[in-house]
């Protein structure tokens, strides 16, 4: 009997150093699939961002120089969006890719996000190393956010197995 992506436990642990968050991950989940839930866009819009978010319209063009761009609406209606540049896409292993806000305190604020995807047999453990950020509040913020979207993917992969 397959067990669900919630049956692992959410192994995340954050590091704190200097303005540079990381975070770890277990799913019950192949790689290849939660590699695609990060780039296959209809994928993505199921489970992206902070709960009580949804995530209207990703537009994603998965190459080595190609845009995103995500749509996020709050739960009280106000949409943040947020794009960047993918700098290395490498299936099911490795994605690298720039961030920035298109509005609020940090609008324009370039930082950067590596996502290592690890098999450990039909598991996946998901590395996420977001720098750049540029103040303590803005990792702690990120980290918060980043937790609770990984949190919906694996409801997400639960109800899909």
């Amino acid at each position: 009997m397959a067990r669900s992506a919630a049956s692992i436990p959410a192994a995340t642990s954050a590091t704190e150093s200097g303005r540079t968050l990381s975070l770890t991950r277990r799913f019950d989940a192949p790689r290849e699939t939660v590699f695609r839930a990060f780039t296959d866009a209809k994928m993505l819009r199921q489970w992206w961002g902070p709960k009580g978010f949804t995530c209207p319209r990703a537009d994603i063009d998965m190459r080595p120089g190609g845009a995103y761009r995500i749509e996020m609406c709050a739960p009280s209606g106000e949409i943040k969006i947020l794009a960047g540049v993918y700098r290395e896409v490498s299936p099911p292993a490795r994605l690298v890719y720039t961030w920035v806000w298109q509005q609020g305190d940090m609008a324009g604020v370039e930082t950067l996000v590596t996502l290592d995807f690890v098999a450990h047999g039909r598991a996946t453990e998901l590395r996420v190393t977001h720098e750049l950020l540029p103040s303590d509040r803005a990792r702690e913020l990120h980290g918060e956010g980043w937790s609770s979207g990984l949190d919906r993917l694996v409801a997400m992969l639960s109800a899909a197995a």
